[in-house]
């Protein structure tokens, strides 16, 4: 699991057991290869806080581990704790309302998005401890951005040891422990890691949301736009533009312009490992790209299959390329079809030709349609 070059960045969350924090980090060392930290953050309240310094710093307990199992010396300390503010800058006591809970919420959102930006760190992140909403918020914002190479974890240890203050970490050397008054012998303890697999949107989503109640609602829009976009299939030789089930009639020249769009979406894709579109045009291209003659033969391609006996009337009626009037009006007439075709703007709004920068003839025009949905026949 280890590999050089990475940061290995530990993220924790953490109420008033801070056990899980020193399981985990033991199990990681036992792995094969081991992972050690390099760095190590705890999201909590300000009561989890006191907890986790109390055993870990003021008991000893985290560099008794870190000597025990030959980890390098991690600094941990005040900036080490991740803990969500009020309004008025008050840190949180606990989560006790809706309102705390949801400020928690942004507070792990954004904390998982800073540390995600930085691509020299590879995030472990552990979903024990904390509240179970504190979970679901580190589960979550791991799905919207994660990389490749991130991690998540839960440790899980034996029933009589998982309750055992006194429990905290496996020693390599085995001692007797106090458990409520039985007596336990570490030897017995089993900390188990589980990996825990997540699906991971990040590149996928194009999202600028702050709060993690709006990235949802942002990334799910973007969702349900690229899922419910009909199929888009063109049919040269038919002359017709398919829709879903319904059917566009356009002339040969702007059925010829609209195809070279199509064409120049598919083409000129600058991310092409992005799964969804969305509202990305950077393939679009611009007036005076479209109004050239190398343009127009590449075109005239598909005019042939349109309507073979005019291509050469085409290519001598416009020897230097298409006119910007040409190809305005050409879009203004694809629109005007589509929009009384399909009877429905919006759906129509995606399959135009619409512009994103307006420039004269540096504006940018392209078809907003997801290009996976795109048929050319």
């Amino acid at each position: 699991m280890q590999r050089r070059g990475y940061r290995e960045v530990f993220v924790f969350i953490a109420g008033a057991t801070p056990q899980v924090i020193t399981e985990t980090i033991c199990a990681l060392a036992m792995e094969d290869p081991p992972v050690h930290p390099d760095e190590l953050y705890v999201i909590t309240t300000k009561r989890g806080r006191a907890v986790v310094e109390d055993a870990l710093l003021n008991r000893g307990i985290l560099e008794e581990l870190c000597g025990e199992y030959g980890l390098r010396r991690v600094e941990f300390g005040p900036d080490s704790f991740i803990v969500p503010v009020d309004s008025t800058g008050t840190e949180l006591e606990d989560i006790r309302n809706a309102g705390e809970n949801e400020l928690m919420g942004d507070l792990i959102t954004s904390f998982i998005r800073e540390m995600a930006a930085d691509q020299s760190a590879r995030l472990h992140c552990s979903i024990a401890g904390g509240r179970k909403t504190m979970s679901f918020y580190l589960g979550a914002a791991l799905q919207l951005f994660g990389r490749p190479w991130d991690r998540l974890y839960h440790v899980l240890v034996n029933t009589e040891f998982e309750s055992c203050p006194q429990f905290f970490y496996k020693p390599k050397k085995d001692r007797t422990i106090d458990a409520n008054g039985r007596r336990l012998n570490t030897a017995d303890a089993v900390i188990t890691l589980a990996e825990l697999p997540f699906i991971r949107l990040r590149n996928k989503l194009s999202l600028n949301g702050t709060g993690f109640s709006e990235l949802v609602r942002e990334g799910q829009r973007e969702i349900d736009i690229a899922m419910v976009q009909p199929e888009l299939r063109i049919n040269l030789s038919a002359r017709s533009v398919k829709i879903g089930q319904k059917t566009v009639r356009l002339a040969p020249m702007h059925l010829m312009i609209y195809t070279a769009y199509l064409r120049q979406k598919l083409s000129r894709c600058r991310y092409p490992d992005r799964v969804y579109c969305l509202d990305c045009t950077d393939c679009f291209p611009s007036l005076l790209e479209m109004a050239t003659k190398p343009a127009l033969e590449e075109m005239a391609k598909d005019y042939y299959t349109i309507c073979p006996s005019r291509v050469d009337d085409i290519l001598r009626r416009y020897r230097e390329g298409l006119s910007l009037e040409v190809l305005r009006q050409a879009m203004s007439k694809i629109k005007k079809a589509m929009t009384e075709q399909l009877a429905d703007e919006t759906l129509a709004s995606c399959y135009c030709i619409t512009t994103s920068q307006r420039e004269y003839a540096g504006s940018r025009h392209g078809v907003r349609v997801e290009k996976s949905k795109i048929r050319i026949e």
